[in-house]
Parts: C-alpha cells; sequence; structure tokens
C-alpha cells in the first residue's frame, strides 16, 4: 500500500470516530486496496464503514462533511465509502442496505446519497451486494474484527443475478463508434473478466488479473483482454465494439439457462 494511501485511511478512520463515537465498529478498505492492486493514479480508494446501530440524519451529514475531498483530501482519484449497520452486512443480502453513500475526490464528481431509495434505479443497485462479497473474501480491517468475520458472502443464485444485472447495466451505456481505441474499454473489458473468474472460480481477483485468468482459461478473446491488459499500463486500448463483444460473450455464459 502506498505511505500517503496508508496515512489517509489512517486520518479517514480518526474523522470516522469523531462523528460517530462508539457507533462506529469498523472500517475496512476494499477495492483495489483491499485486492492488493492499488495503481497509482488510475485506482479510487474504496471504504466501508460498519455502525453498530442506524445513522441519525445529523450523523450522516456531519460524515459527509468531515470526509468529503474539500476537508480531507484524497490522494486517488477519489473516495467511494458505503456506510452499513453491523445486521446488514452479516445478513448476505442482495439489497443496497446502506446508511450513507460518498462519492468525493479531485477527479470525481461529488455524489452523497443519504438512503437507498435516494439512489436512481438507473445507477444501478447491484453495486453494493457485490462489494460486500469483495469485502467478505479479502477486505482490509483499518478496525474492527476481520472482514470475513463482519461481511456475509452472498448466497450464489443471487450472486450471479447481480452479475448479469451488473454486465447488462454496463452494455447499456453508449457505446463509442467506429474502430478507434476506446477510452475506458480496458476497465469495461477487464471488468468482465472479473465477473467471470468469480462465475467460473469462486474468487474475486483484481481487474488485471483476472484478465490473466481468463487467458489462462483459454478464452477465445484473448487478443481483445491483452490489449486490455496492456492498456492499464499505457498501451493501446480497445475498441469500444470490441469491449462490448466480449461483454455480451460473458454475460450470456453467465446469464441461466431460461
Amino acid at each position: 500500500m502506498e505511505t500517503d494511501v496508508r496515512r489517509y485511511l489512517v486520518d479517514l478512520v480518526t474523522v470516522a470516530r469523531s462523528v460517530l463515537g462508539d457507533n462506529l465498529v469498523g472500517a475496512y478498505a476494499a477495492g483495489s486496496v483491499g485486492l492488493d492492486a492499488y495503481q497509482p493514479g488510475r485506482s479510487d480508494i474504496d471504504v466501508a464503514l460498519v455502525c453498530a446501530d442506524p445513522l441519525p440524519e445529523d450523523d450522516k451529514r456531519a460524515l459527509v462533511a468531515g470526509l468529503r475531498h474539500e476537508a480531507l483530501p484524497c490522494p486517488a482519484r477519489g473516495l467511494e465509502l458505503v456506510v452499513y449497520r453491523c445486521s446488514v452486512a452479516a445478513s448476505g443480502t442482495p439489497e443496497p442496505g446502506f446508511e450513507v453513500e460518498l462519492n468525493s475526490g479531485g477527479r470525481m464528481p461529488f455524489r452523497a446519497t443519504y438512503a437507498p431509495q435516494d439512489r436512481p434505479l438507473a445507477d444501478g443497485h447491484f453495486w453494493y451486494a457485490l462489494d460486500r462479497s469483495i469485502l467478505h473474501q479479502c477486505g482490509h480491517a483499518l478496525l474492527g474484527a476481520p472482514a470475513r468475520e463482519v461481511f456475509a458472502d452472498i448466497p450464489p443464485a443471487d450472486l450471479r443475478r447481480l452479475l448479469v444485472d451488473a454486465l447488462t447495466w454496463w452494455l447499456a451505456l453508449p457505446t463509442p463508434p467506429g474502430d478507434e481505441p476506446a477510452a475506458g474499454a480496458e476497465d469495461a473489458v477487464l471488468g468482465a473478466c472479473r465477473s467471470l473468474v468469480r462465475f467460473r472460480h469462486g474468487r474475486w481477483l483484481a481487474k488485471t488479473a483476472a484478465g490473466r485468468r481468463v487467458l489462462a482459461d483459454g478464452d477465445d478473446a484473448a487478443p481483445v483482454i491483452e490489449r486490455a491488459i496492456a492498456a492499464r499500463d499505457g498501451g493501446t486500448p480497445p475498441t469500444g465494439p470490441q469491449a462490448r463483444a466480449f461483454q455480451r460473450s460473458v454475460l450470456a455464459e453467465i446469464t441461466p439457462p431460461a
């Protein structure tokens, strides 16, 4: 873990404790930090906080005020923070179930959501349970018990449905036209690889590692995956149509038979 990221996470927990007091019982690094794949200049910092009791509205707003980039500068592209109650973290529910959500950073649009029903359906409700599944496997405890003891995994049928929902959501986004390399196409390809590895092998891997695991499986889309991996280090990304074609092939494999 980068020194500036480590220091930031310590400061984040300090601010959270000052706002939530004894109600804060856990703090966990997720995403690329949890998966030991943080890439300076590209990765976000993903954090899940766990509280014992529901958060009063004043505490939600005070937490957002104390942790937004303007108050606590994030050394990465941005912070993606979600707060859950203990009961939700331990439930294995496929529902969002969060208390408050904050996205904030120097290169990330600000967003604060204070209840799951305020999250637009078009923005996706599948992220949260998938993130809790990742936390169950590899969350890094900053405060509290080990993540595996706090976050339950979600049942296989729910997991499969959420992976389908996620891929369907990605495919509904506008596809960059033509045969020119498309910014972000590498993330679309490698994100689909991560879903495929979780489905095939039961493990969450970082995006690049997932791409390599799918290559080891002998996938027919090897040239597109190899191009996506190279783009993570500055190479030329796939085109939009190439990325979408690969995502559609992954969706077809993961979707349950009718």
